[in-house]
């Protein structure tokens, strides 16, 4: 079979990649949505010092960002299944893509966690305990206060890791996962063209990876607009409580020394 390079090839190959992009877009989003959920479990007991289960937290965390994925998804894939026999319970028939979907989001969940830990702290706070001084609640400082401008800090952080997501989806195919990794890895079995297999690959992956990082900087754009926007008003809404209570302050003072 001729194998000589033909640009032909990457045109043809293009569309029959994108037929199974949303297997790829399926494994991005199924990871790091499940992903926020393991992060936050785990950076909660490490933020409040919770006795034991902080320690839990940073081993979990260390061994899911210091394994390769590769292993990670033999590791999972392998091993699961044996742990839960144990149990009585036969998981045979659970799709690979079940399998592949939990590996990226134990690995996500561990850089998440760290994620959530910086953005928290790099949140002053002076801001939070200006806020308990008025009144506000626990709830009420963090949704006000913490949160908006956690997530501002927090959002180029996360877009690298939806983005590393989106590339390290290209080992699913170990598994026998069929998403667009899988697909090319077939076509350039039963083509012989390689090379116009992973040029039309890189093509696609390049493109998500470019409108993902857009929809990423047009959220941080709003984020940093909508935290700009709103911590002035809550500085203004701290500043005249505080002028409120001095000027009650004030007023019990003269008439303490009109009284005496």
């Amino acid at each position: 079979m001729d194998n000589t390079f033909d640009i032909a090839y990457v045109f043809d190959f293009i569309p029959k990649l994108l037929a199974y992009v949303q297997i790829t877009l399926l494994i991005v989003a199924g990871s790091v949505g499940f992903g926020l959920i393991v992060g936050f479990l785990w950076a909660l007991p490490r933020m409040y010092n919770v006795p034991v289960l902080k320690h839990l937290a940073a081993l979990c965390v260390s061994f899911f960002r210091g394994t390769p994925v590769l292993i990670l998804l033999f590791l999972i894939y392998y091993g699961v299944p044996e742990i839960l026999k144990l149990v009585s319970i036969d998981v045979t028939r659970v799709p690979v893509l079940a399998f592949v979907i939990l590996t990226y989001a134990l690995n996500s969940g561990a850089y998440i966690c760290e994620i959530i830990r910086g953005a928290v702290a790099a949140v002053d706070r002076g801001q939070m305990e200006a806020a308990y001084s008025v009144g506000m609640t626990k709830v009420q400082a963090f949704r006000r206060i913490l949160l908006p401008q956690a997530l501002a800090v927090s959002v180029p952080n996360f877009a690298n890791k939806v983005l590393a997501n989106l590339k390290e989806t290209s080992l699913a195919y170990t598994l026998g996962t069929m998403d667009i990794s899988g697909k090319a890895q077939t076509l350039g079995s039963t083509t012989m063209h390689f090379f116009e297999t992973y040029i039309a690959l890189s093509l696609i992956y390049f493109v998500i990876a470019m409108i993902l990082e857009q929809l990423f900087l047009l959220a941080e754009r709003r984020l940093h607009r909508h935290e700009n926007h709103y911590r002035a008003r809550t500085s203004f809404k701290l500043f005249r409580s505080i002028r409120q209570t001095g000027k009650e302050g004030e007023g019990l003072f003269n008439s303490t020394r009109s009284l005496s």
